[in-house]
């Protein structure tokens, strides 16, 4: 899941989950080296009571027991808690117990030792460190006891901190690193922004360059450089294909008005008159093209000449009714259409465009109707001037729906059929890209497709009287 995110989430979970580990591995250092120092300390305090034992020991060894013993007693007495005691070899005590604690206290097994040894031992709930120190000199064995509570107490506390300040720091981390590598990506997606708004009608915009002597400022001067080696070659295709289709209308309309005039002869054979009819259809088909293309070849160029002026859509949709209707008619269909009357559809465009977008659409309903059918055409003016022009063919598959606005693109075989060059559509897309609208299709396989045209409704226009426009509905044809 975590591949799917964000830079900036992935580069704060990895360094969080570096630093988790990182802060682990410390905690549990400090703990260990804390609890080594702290045993380590008890560890010497028992060694330096030891070396003053041996001391009073030593300088008590000519006094009277009773003196010995009283001065023995003090001592321990000192040592506060008197967890001290001095065997014989053998395991008999050499001097009394200077408290009920050490005559109870849990002494590890006495017996012949060369070394000292340490141990722990717990003792009434509560763990204490164990001194064992033979004195061979003397035949005799010290044993002395320290408590290790203050040492647990300590080692608690200090794993109290670490369970709290460990994801503390961590909270602290992930949201400065989480800052920090958003801030330092801000560029990447000032680029991606950037990227996404070139296309081929803005190739010549380029990327922002960030000052910053680093892998996003080589990032994006080669961006920019990959995008005007495309916007040559792009320029190049268009002059190519506006050049190629300006320079061959010439030679078919030649081929064609020399089919024509051929056809006048009265003395032509039937096979030649068929033949130069072929030419003549085909001709217009090819000119047809190739108008297409010139169209979207300086549409490319933005060299398109149209001249926007407040335009009432449905004076457009009434004036091409009539010939909307002989459309519907040659392939056996029938127009139904209707105008909301209520409001005029005012919007700023171009009437000569205008009027070629909804003919497109027309003639995209009638092509892919089978015969009888129906194409309906509504016009309706509220927030927005909608165009819809429905019919009941054969609609459009889903796998063909996201392509149908590419150019030259043609769906399955069966649509394959219907003639055309693949261009009507890209027009239209192109028409209603210019007048900022959008061009929308809904659309199910066997039943049918509506293409919608949304245009912006010019805030200008009045609202028209019901009564004055005779009646909600116009019926087109």
């Amino acid at each position: 899941m975590i591949a799917h995110r964000s830079i900036s989430l992935r580069l704060t979970t990895w360094f969080s989950s570096v630093l988790f580990a990182g802060l682990v591995l410390f905690g549990a250092i400090m703990w260990f080296n804390l609890d080594h120092t702290l045993t380590s300390s008890r560890s010497r305090t028992l060694e330096r009571r030891v070396d003053r034992l041996l001391d009073l020991l030593r300088d008590t060894a000519s006094d009277a027991p009773a003196d010995r013993v009283r001065k023995f007693q003090a001592f321990a007495d000192a040592t506060g808690g008197g967890l001290i005691e001095v065997f014989h070899t053998d395991g008999s005590r050499a001097l009394p117990s200077p408290t009920a604690a050490a005559r109870a206290f849990p002494w590890p097994p006495i017996g012949p030792l060369t070394a000292d040894r340490f141990s722990e031992v717990t003792f009434q709930s509560q763990p204490y460190r164990v001194l064992v120190h033979p004195v061979s000199s003397q035949a005799i064995i010290v044993c002395l006891a320290a408590p290790l509570e203050a040492n647990r107490q300590l080692l608690g506390t200090f794993s109290v901190g670490l369970l709290w300040s460990i994801p503390a720091v961590l909270a602290v981390s992930a949201l400065g690193g989480y800052a920090l590598s958003r801030k330092a990506l801000k560029p990447v997606d000032q680029i991606t922004a950037a990227t996404r708004s070139i296309s081929v009608s803005n190739l010549s915009d380029r990327l922002p360059v960030p000052e910053t002597r680093d892998e996003l400022q080589r990032l994006s001067e080669t961006c920019n450089a990959m995008l005007a080696r495309l916007e040559s070659a792009v320029t190049e295709i268009k002059r190519f294909t506006g050049d190629a289709s300006h320079e061959l209308r010439n030679p078919v309309s030649f081929v064609r008005t020399t089919a024509e005039l051929a056809l006048r002869n009265r003395h032509i054979d039937p096979a030649s008159r068929q033949a130069f009819e072929g030419i003549v259809a085909e001709c217009g088909k090819a000119n047809q093209l190739l108008k297409d293309m010139l169209t979207l070849a300086r549409a490319d160029t933005g060299s398109s000449q149209l001249a926007f002026e407040p335009v009432d859509l449905a004076e457009i949709v009434r004036a091409a009714a009539p010939k909307a209707r002989l459309l519907a008619q040659d392939r056996g269909h029938s127009l139904v259409g209707s105008v909301d009357d209520a409001r005029p559809a005012m919007v700023l465009g171009d009437y000569s465009a205008l009027n070629r977008l909804l003919l497109i659409l027309l003639d995209n309903a009638a092509k892919y109707t089978p015969a009888p059918g129906t194409i309906r055409l509504t016009l309706e003016a509220a927030e927005q001037v909608r165009l819809t022009v429905a019919d009941n063919g054969i609609g459009i598959s889903p796998a063909d729906l996201p392509h149908i606005f590419e150019r030259f693109y043609r769906a399955d075989p069966s649509r394959g059929q219907v003639e055309g060059s693949g261009l009507g559509l890209s027009i239209a897309l192109w028409i209603a890209n210019v007048h900022q609208a959008s061009i929308s299709v809904d659309s199910a396989e066997n039943r049918g497709s509506a293409f919608t045209v949304a245009f912006p409704l010019l805030a200008s226009a009045p609202r028209r009287d019901q009564s004055a426009a005779g009646g909600a509905l116009a019926r087109v044809g």
